[in-house]
C-alpha cells in the first residue's frame, strides 16, 4: 500500500491489529460453538472472551514469537494464551491455521467491498447530478476520435452511471461470492470439529459457510472477487480517459477543476493539466495487474499449498485500498467537473455543417435516389468542407442533382441540431427511471 493513493478506512482493514482481532473472534466464537456442543468447558469459552474482547494484541510481540515458531497463526495463539491464561488450551480446537486465515480474508474482503459499493454509491450519485444538469447540452459524438453526429453532454454521463451501476451489481455478487466461512479442519472433512461449528461461526462473522472447502476456500472465488475489482478499474479508466481528451487544448469541452494556488508545471505558468484522470489511468492499470495473480491462485495443489498466500498478503490490500482510493478520486472529479458548453457548439460547427451528412443520406434515399448514388452526392459536397472551401449546407444547395430531390427548405431542414437529441428523455428514463 502506497500513502499517496491510500484512505484510513480501507487501509485499517488490512491492519495487523484489525486481523489479529478478526483472528480472535473467529477463535472465540468457535471456542463458544464447541462449549454449546460439550467439547469443551462453558468457563473457558466464558473466559476466552471476557480475557480477549477488549484486548489490545500486541503486535510486535507477536511478531517477535513468529520469528521463532516460523508460524504467524501459533504465534498469535501463544501470545492469546498468555493474555487469556490456562482455559487458553480449548482454544483452535479441531481447527487448522487455513480455518482462520480463509475466514479472515473472507470477513476482510467483505468489508473492503461494503467501503467499495458506497465508493460507487457516491460516483453514481455524482454522474446521476450533472448528467441531468447536462442532459440538453449539445456536444459532438466522435468515433475513431473524429466528429460523428451530435449528442448531448448529460448521455455522455449518463452512459458512464449505466456502466458503474453495472459494476455496482457486479461488485455485490462478487461481495456475496467471496463471503464464505471454513471451520472444517485439516483437509476439510470435519473430522475434528462438528460442522454445526463452522455454521454458528458463520452466522456470527456475517459469512455464509463454504460448501465444501478442502485446507482452503476454493480460490476461484477469490479469482471472481479481483476479476471484478479489475473490471471496475477499467471502466474508472474509460470515463477518465473521455475527460482527458476532452480537456485537451484543442478540444477544451471540459475540464478538472483548478483550484486557487494549484500550479500545473514547473517550468510553464499557464499550464492545467489533467493530472487526476491522468493518475486514475495509472491506478487502473495497477488494480487490473493484481487480478492475474489471483487467477493464478485458483490452481492450488491437491487439498492445499501456501503459493497463494504470498499473493494475497500483496493484493488483497493493494487491490483493494488502490480501488477504493480511484474510485474517491473520480467521484471528486465528477463533481467539481468543470463544463464548457460554448466551447462544445464551437466544435459543433467546427465543420461547417458535415455533422447532418446522414441526415441527407437518408433524405435523398427517401426522395427515390439509391443509397450508392445518394452517398455519392453527399460525399462529393462534403470532401471540399473537409478541406475547409465553403460549408456543407451552401454546397448542397448549389448541387443540381441535390436540388432536383430536395428543396432548399427541405436541405436546410435536415441542419436541425434538436433532431438528435428527440430520444434523450427515452434514455433517460432506461438508465434512472421514469420520473
Amino acid at each position: 500500500m502506497i500513502e499517496r493513493y491510500s484512505r484510513p478506512e480501507m487501509v485499517a482493514i488490512w491492519s495487523p491489529q484489525t486481523r489479529f482481532r478478526i483472528w480472535f473472534e473467529i477463535e472465540a466464537h468457535a471456542t463458544t460453538a464447541l462449549a454449546e456442543l460439550g467439547v469443551v468447558p462453558k468457563e473457558a469459552a466464558e473466559t476466552i472472551w471476557e480475557k480477549g474482547r477488549d484486548a489490545v494484541f500486541d503486535v510486535a510481540r507477536i511478531d517477535e514469537i513468529e520469528r521463532e515458531t516460523k508460524h504467524d497463526v501459533i504465534a498469535f495463539l501463544t501470545h492469546l494464551a498468555e493474555i487469556v491464561g490456562p482455559q487458553a488450551r480449548f482454544v483452535h480446537q479441531g481447527m487448522t491455521s487455513s480455518d482462520v486465515l480463509d475466514t479472515t480474508l473472507a470477513v476482510q474482503l467483505s468489508r473492503a467491498a461494503d467501503i467499495l459499493i458506497a465508493d460507487i454509491d457516491r460516483l453514481l450519485a455524482a454522474l446521476k447530478t450533472r448528467a441531468h444538469e447536462h442532459k440538453l447540452t449539445p456536444t459532438i459524438g466522435r468515433s475513431h476520435g473524429i466528429h460523428a453526429e451530435p449528442t448531448t453532454f448529460g448521455l455522455k454521463l449518463a452512459q458512464a452511471y449505466a456502466e458503474f451501476d453495472r459494476c455496482r451489481a457486479r461488485l455485490v455478487a462478487a461481495r456475496a461470492e467471496i463471503a464464505t466461512c471454513a471451520i472444517s479442519g485439516a483437509v476439510g472433512t470435519f473430522a475434528n470439529i462438528d460442522p454445526r461449528v463452522e455454521e454458528y461461526v458463520a452466522q456470527k462473522m456475517g459469512l455464509t459457510p463454504e460448501p465444501v472447502s478442502t485446507q482452503v476456500i476454493p480460490r476461484d472465488r477469490h479469482a471472481m472477487f479481483f476479476a471484478t475489482l479489475a473490471v471496475v478499474a477499467s471502466s474508472i479508466e474509460r470515463l477518465a480517459t473521455e475527460i482527458r481528451h476532452l480537456q485537451r487544448t484543442e478540444v477544451l469541452e471540459a475540464e478538472e477543476y483548478f483550484s486557487e494556488g494549484q500550479k500545473g508545471s514547473s517550468a510553464m505558468p499557464h499550464k492545467r493539466n489533467p493530472v487526476l484522470t491522468e493518475n486514475l489511468t495509472g491506478l487502473a492499470r495497477m488494480v487490473r495487474a493484481y487480478c492475474l495473480p489471483a487467477m493464478e491462485n485458483v490452481a492450488l495443489w491437491h487439498e492445499r499449498d501456501i503459493s497463494h498466500s504470498s499473493v494475497e498478503r500483496m493484493i488483497g490490500p493493494d487491490a483493494t485500498v488502490t480501488l477504493d482510493f480511484a474510485l474517491a478520486r473520480l467521484a471528486g472529479v465528477v463533481e467539481k467537473l468543470l463544463v464548457y458548453p460554448q466551447n462544445m457548439q464551437k466544435n459543433l460547427d467546427r465543420l461547417g455543417g458535415l455533422i447532418h451528412s446522414q441526415r441527407v443520406l437518408l433524405a435523398l434515399t427517401q426522395a427515390g435516389v439509391s443509397r450508392e448514388d445518394a452517398y455519392r452526392l453527399v460525399q462529393r459536397n462534403a470532401m471540399p468542407v473537409w478541406r475547409g472551401e465553403g460549408d456543407f449546407l451552401t454546397l448542397l444547395k448549389a448541387d443540381d442533382e441535390v436540388s432536383a430531390k430536395l428543396s432548399a427548405a427541405e436541405i436546410e431542414s435536415l441542419f436541425d441540431l434538436g433532431y438528435h437529441f428527440k430520444h434523450v428523455e427515452t434514455i433517460f428514463a432506461r438508465v434512472f427511471g421514469a420520473r
